[in-house]
């Protein structure tokens, strides 16, 4: 599978957090999220591992106990089942893989993107 570039097909989970799917596989999916600053996205945890990378804005990322404030090019990993969150201190660009592939978030493709 390939995933080619556009703009379009992204869709709001919530208010200010805007996803696609790029690719995905048999064990990964790879995903874009649009953060607006001050975006509420509150703790949570799923059994996913996940793994990102900040492209562009500034943003607070809480796994468990432990916060770090990220800039462009910071990345982290969030284990499975580990309670985390983020505080959007800018607007933000970041590209996240999870582990093992996250059906529900296949919904979030662009049919004109991926080319089999």
């Amino acid at each position: 599978m390939f995933g080619k570039h556009s703009s379009a097909g992204f869709h709001e989970t919530s208010p200010g957090n805007r996803i696609k799917t790029l690719c995905y596989g048999e064990h990964t999916l790879l995903v874009e999220v649009h953060l607006d600053k001050d975006a509420d996205l509150l703790r949570h945890k799923h059994p996913y591992e996940q793994t990102g990378y900040l492209v562009s804005g500034k943003i607070v990322m809480h796994i468990e106990e432990k916060a770090v404030e990220l800039k462009p090019g910071d990345s982290w990993c969030i284990p499975m089942n580990a309670e985390h969150k983020v505080d959007v201190l800018e607007d933000s660009v970041v590209i996240e893989v999870f582990s093992p592939t996250r059906e529900e978030y296949i919904k979030y493709k662009n049919d004109n993107d991926i080319l089999q």
